[in-house]
């Protein structure tokens, strides 16, 4: 199959390419004659000044590149058309899924074209709803985002927390629900962290970094984080520091209150790794210490809700799919089964109505179940079609709950579900101006390199030929036990009425069928995802979907290091690639804010067998000059503090000194944003609209408008 593909590129890609033909001349970036050993091995590093994006030199470099792109982007004829469509298609109300506190709901709205959703509370829904918080007036640009919430039991107060342009960095204020007027309360530093109010509402839990000493310390390596009591009225400087681990300063911290207000359950987890420890603290004793309940980190513990001290948690345990089992505080060591592990992935489970609602997912796709407290199956909430059920939370004696369906083609529709009735009724139901019955998804399944069975999502639009000519976007991600299930994107349905082909591959290193499959696509074995990924290309192809000229790959972030490393190991499969915010340069990723979280899916430089593996795959360090490489988009955001920025900046100096062939590579830097969260709608659609427009171009594409 590799031959074909080959042969096929080089009697047609090369005409594909040649519509769009590079720059002449990039602009030219800093250099140095860095070498690094790495257990005996020399490895050059000649971009690393990119490394310091507020250098005079890098400025200068990231003002020439946007230029040259935004300049090439400008002139794409189409580029007017796909932004209209996008723009118009965007704009339609769109719904969280509400929850439930102190006789009151709370959900978040969008209108349609806000750079950010609004927070809402009503007494009834439907009904009247008062506005709540809206982060569009933080800021003139849409940057502030609106990052995380919780409200007291009585629904009197909200703690929320804001970020800015894209920053995982976090502060936290205190609203009164009724007045809508902030107190004077304010945590800043915080980072990787939820708020949880104490059942009396006199203050809540948060975890936090040390304040950095610099601007500069802000780019390094995030360690010691620390868990704190804020008690409302008094200042940050006088919040109590509940628990910190001087011994361990990669341990993470996420406190949550349980329902009752009992316990204070501490979920301290290792970088990305999804093994973690639970430990608890009982707030009805305040001398109480910290008690290590669970503290092997030899398995995922999720804690779902308890009954005075008997705790229930999801967990992969003996059931790498995942079942719920059960803790008696009195018997610690002893841990019983309340449901087993089935053939699905237990992806979620919360305890509402006194039923456990599970969501399995089945094939990469959502099954919900219900079961008694006992374990005892209750029935399943029935779904329609191929997609992704999300929600279902709420206390223990509700007799509703809320969730949210969505497809590829169909998006979130809101539903109510009655425990009493076993109903459940759409709440909201959005109007897009899309026709979703003029397309259809189905799933297939491919065999890797190594013979495993894999997953794919095929969207399109009805009565397709397969005759190899269909521009296809083939998207991946494959880490971190990340589950890649059916979603709706505005721009996805734009890519469709282009006459595209959306193909999702769920590769391993993911979380679609539990850890082993995680395993799988791990430090010495992350080739396989890529294999997986280049097996899908190939599959497509040989399928007739599509051919190398009309195929386009695309990922972010852990998927930006899937798309580097398949563009550098099959750049002759590829019609075009859009690597975004990706992880290029495997030798030095742990260097840099949380990158050292990373290592419990990669591995690390510091291993000499983790070396050597990271540097065969390494996007950085696998660009060999002289190779013909396909129209390339790179895309990153100047103020990413999750995967620095660097990354895309030293991949895209290397990848166009190297580039031997006529196609463009290109990199996109945003300004005043971040790795993607709370990013304002405008700037999404610009990046969208210049990405189309880009595939249009250089996959030879004729769109409707």
């Amino acid at each position: 199959m590799r031959r074909f593909t080959t042969l096929l590129f080089s009697s047609t890609a090369l005409v594909a390419f040649a519509q769009s033909p590079a720059p002449s001349k990039y602009p030219p970036a800093p250099k140095t004659d860095q070498v690094d050993d790495y257990h005996g091995t020399k490895v050059a590093d000649p971009y690393r000044p990119l490394e310091n994006p507020d250098a005079p030199d890098t400025r200068k470099w990231i003002e020439a590149e946007n230029k040259l792109t935004f300049d090439y982007l400008a002139a794409i004829p189409e580029r007017a058309g796909i932004n209209q469509r996008l723009t118009a298609l965007w704009n339609y109300e769109k719904y969280s899924v509400p929850f439930h506190e102190g006789g009151r709901y709370f959900f978040s709205k969008n209108t349609g074209l806000q750079n950010q959703s609004v927070l809402y509370t009503s007494t009834a829904l439907p009904g009247n709803s008062q506005q709540l918080l809206d982060p569009n007036t933080l800021s003139k640009d849409g940057t502030v985002a609106l990052s995380g919430l919780d409200i007291t039991d009585d629904g009197k107060l909200l703690a929320y927390g804001l970020a800015e342009a894209g920053s995982d960095w976090q502060r936290w204020k205190v609203r009164d629900v009724a007045t809508g007027k902030d107190l004077n309360d304010e945590v800043q530093w915080v980072k990787f962290s939820s708020a949880s109010w104490t059942k009396d509402g006199k203050g809540f839990f948060y975890s936090r970094y040390d304040t950095p000493a610099s601007a500069e310390q802000l780019k390094q390596a995030n360690y010691f984080h620390k868990l704190y009591y804020h008690k409302l009225g008094t200042p940050q400087s006088d919040d109590q520091l509940v628990y910190e681990r001087k011994d361990h300063k990669d341990w993470n911290f996420n406190a949550e209150v349980s329902e009752d207000g009992r316990l204070l359950i501490i979920d301290i987890s290792q970088g990305t790794d999804p093994k973690n420890r639970i430990f608890y603290k009982d707030l009805t004793k305040p001398d109480s210490g910290v008690v290590e309940l669970l503290n092997k980190q030899d398995a995922s513990y999720s804690f779902i809700g308890n009954d005075a001290d008997l705790l229930w948690f999801k967990t992969d345990l003996a059931a790498p799919r995942g079942r719920i089992i059960a803790i008696d505080l009195h018997k610690p060591a002893e841990i019983r089964e309340i449901v087993a592990q089935t053939p699905d992935k237990l992806e979620a489970v919360n305890l509402v109505g006194d039923r456990f609602v599970a969501n399995y997912l089945k094939d990469a796709h959502s099954l919900v179940r219900l079961f008694e407290l006992g374990g005892k199956p209750a029935g399943e909430i029935p779904l329609s079609g191929l997609g992704t059920a999300g929600g279902f939370t709420g206390k223990r004696k509700d007799t509703e709950t809320f969730y949210s369906f969505v497809s590829f083609t169909q998006p979130p529709t809101i539903y109510r579900y009655d425990f009493k009735t076993g109903q459940s009724t759409p709440l909201f139901r959005p109007k897009v101006d899309f026709k979703s019955d003029d397309y259809v998804t189905e799933q297939q399944f491919y065999n890797s390199k190594d013979g495993t069975r894999v997953p794919i999502f095929l969207t399109y639009r009805k009565g397709l030929q397969k005759n190899g000519q269909n521009p296809t976007l083939l998207y991946g991600y494959g880490g971190f036990d990340a589950s890649i299930t059916p979603t709706f994107s505005p721009s996805n349905a734009v890519w469709l009425e282009m006459g595209g082909v959306y193909a999702v591959a769920n590769l391993r290193g993911g979380g679609e069928y539990g850890e082993e499959w995680h395993l799988a696509g791990t430090k010495l074995r992350k080739q396989n995802v890529f294999d997986d990924f280049i097996a899908a290309g190939e599959w497509l192809i040989a399928n007739k979907y599509t051919s190398t000229p009309k195929l386009a790959i695309s990922g972010r972030s852990n998927g930006g290091l899937l798309i580097g490393a398949c563009l550098t190991q099959r750049p002759e499969l590829w019609g075009a690639t859009l690597p975004g915010v990706g992880v290029m340069d495997m030798l030095r990723f742990q260097k840099f804010t949380i990158g050292w979280a990373w290592t419990s899916d990669y591995g690390s430089s510091d291993n000499p067998e983790e070396f050597k593996a990271l540097i065969k795959y390494s996007p950085l360090h696998n660009i060999k000059p002289g190779t013909k490489y396909p129209p390339t988009l790179i895309t990153t955001a100047d103020h990413d503090d999750r995967v620095f920025p660097a990354h895309s900046f030293k991949f895209a100096a290397a990848l166009q000194a190297a580039q031997a062939g006529p196609a463009p590579v290109l990199i996109r830097i945003e300004t005043r944003a971040g790795h993607g969260a709370g990013k304002p709608t405008s700037k999404i659609i610009e990046d969208q609209t210049d990405q189309w427009a880009f595939l249009v171009k250089n996959l030879g594409m004729k769109i409707p408008f």
